[in-house]
């Protein structure tokens, strides 16, 4: 008997004993290719040499040194990486393990940061519906993400959350996808309005959602809109990109091919590969002198931040990404990904939308592709759907809710820089074979 708390308490996991590159190897032998990147994490694949071998001559020289007390070489260095190639005025890293933590310190800065400034009634944090940065109570009560959400409701900060910008399902047909970006973009000014410009302190959005609504991209221009509507009434933008960062999306930072920078960036999953839990929280130059010329302490913290091994291990993957030409490839085996899947499925009765950037895609699947209506949630079909791809031996992440958080399923792909070819042809048929099990 297991003593691990697995996360469902009816389904016993195989037990994962080798990775390589793209495939997964259980203890039967099975070979899984992960198509996934277990949730858009291992995006060198597995058993990484250069990765592991940084690790472990960190280890020889440092494991740990509390940051009350201490930096570390490697912290120092990663920070020095991220910076140089952040867009816009990005100036200081803040060091997490992971995701949740990143958007939750976000979250907590831009309020420290109107405190410091003399306008501590700027509390009010604005996100979107069918949106995710993380698991906890922070994070969650920005996620738009409801079956994550409901059951903690009582406990949940108040934010508020608008429409996203969800072209297949809102766009109308007389609209241009331009013209669609600017209307979506018009739900953050007059949510800001309703509120009180002087009570609003930030809005957090993915720039590629991931998780929810499954590599959803923005319309044309809806991202340079959000800023300009950001800076007019002084609000601070937060970008999640733990999903769809660090070369996910075809660029080092997802907000690029937006023509955009945020104020805070938080950034995780594919900064460490998988190889060590690490997240990460930006700012801007700005930002983080309000604070030094202000408490002069960020009024929070981790013991684990900033921890060399951890940071060790980002330092070589964002090298790696850099180094290797990695992101040329995103975007090449990108392009190849997507042909693929409209080759396979453009035509599918129950394939409504395949979209995404870069390795990082989505497929809605409804029941009448004509009409666009989804699948009866009863049937459970994401969750069917990754269970016979499981068995055919791929790893992909299908998920229920798309729509609202109850009705529309869909299939998140988000393999490895390193897929090849032919293991792109070996994705699309386990993928096809387990949808037509299913459906």
């Amino acid at each position: 008997m297991s003593h691990i708390f697995a996360r469902h308490c009816h389904s016993v996991p195989p037990t994962a004993v080798g990775g390589e590159g793209c495939y997964l190897i259980d203890s039967t032998g099975k070979r899984y290719l992960d198509g996934s990147g277990g949730a858009a994490v291992s995006c060198l694949g597995h058993g990484d040499s250069a990765v592991t071998e940084a690790i472990k001559a960190q280890l020889d020289k440092l494991a740990f040194a509390h940051t009350g007390f201490l930096s570390s070489e490697p912290a120092e260095a990663l920070a020095d990486l991220l910076i140089e190639h952040a867009p816009g005025d990005l100036d200081r890293v803040y060091l997490v393990s992971g995701g949740s933590e990143a958007t939750e310190a976000a979250i907590k800065l831009a309020r420290q940061y109107w405190v410091e400034k003399g306008e501590p009634q700027r509390s009010r944090l604005i996100a979107r519906k069918q949106s995710y940065h993380g698991n906890t109570i922070g994070a969650l009560s920005a996620g738009g993400n409801e079956w994550r959400r409901q059951q903690f409701g009582p406990l949940l900060l108040e934010v508020s959350h608008i429409d996203p910008c969800y072209e297949y399902r809102y766009r109308r047909d007389d609209e241009s996808p331009e013209a669609y970006g600017l209307r979506a973009a018009q739900a953050l000014e007059d949510e800001i309005l309703r509120l009180g410009p002087e009570t609003v302190m930030a809005f957090m959005a993915e720039p590629v959602v991931g998780a929810t609504a499954g590599a959803l991209p923005p319309a044309p221009g809806y991202f340079k809109r959000i800023r300009e509507i950001c800076d007019k009434y002084g609000v601070l933008l937060i970008l999640d990109e733990v999903m769809c960062g660090m070369g996910r999306t075809g660029s080092l930072f997802a907000c690029e091919q937006d023509g955009i920078a945020p104020d805070i960036a938080c950034i995780a999953k594919g900064l460490g590969a998988g190889y060590q839990p690490i997240g990460a929280m930006l700012c801007t130059s700005d930002i983080y002198d309000a604070i030094a010329n202000g408490s002069g302490f960020f009024q929070h913290g981790h013991t684990y931040i900033g921890h060399p091994t951890a940071a060790a291990a980002g330092l070589a993957v964002v090298n790696a990404i850099i180094d290797r030409g990695l992101i040329s490839r995103v975007n090449q085996q990108g392009r190849t990904l997507m042909q693929a899947l409209e080759h396979r499925f453009g035509q599918h009765q129950n394939v409504g939308d395949i979209r995404g950037r870069g390795l990082f895609r989505g497929i809605e699947l409804v029941r009448d592709r004509n009409t666009k209506d989804p699948f009866d949630p009863s049937l459970g079909v994401a969750a069917k759907i990754k269970k016979a791809a499981f068995a055919e031996g791929l790893i992909c992440y299908p998920m229920s809710g798309t729509i609202d958080g109850r009705r529309g399923d869909h299939i998140l792909l988000a393999p490895p820089f390193i897929i090849e070819d032919d293991q792109i042809d070996e994705l699309t048929d386990k993928l096809e074979r387990a949808i037509n099990t299913v459906i």
